[in-house]
């Protein structure tokens, strides 16, 4: 079963793989492959904020009314 991450279950990974990084007791090959996944988290989580900021500034005052309009990540 392939679950994606939630964002904060993301944001933990990055806090683990910048504290191993820190410990300076990886090697290397080590260090880059973990530098490499942070940097793909990284951007997958700034995505999705992205994304959130989208929907958020899709909301619209309207006679003093707030509504929703339709949001496409595909934009």
């Amino acid at each position: 079963m392939n679950k994606e991450k939630s964002f904060e279950e993301m944001i933990d990974e990055l806090e683990n793989i910048a504290n191993s990084l820190e410990k300076d007791e990886l090697t290397l090959d080590e260090s880059v492959l973990k530098f490499e996944e942070g940097m793909r988290l990284s951007k997958e989580c700034s995505n999705i904020l992205d994304n959130a900021e989208k929907r958020i500034k899709i909301l619209i005052n309207e006679n003093d009314e707030i509504h929703e309009e339709d949001f496409s990540a595909n934009e």
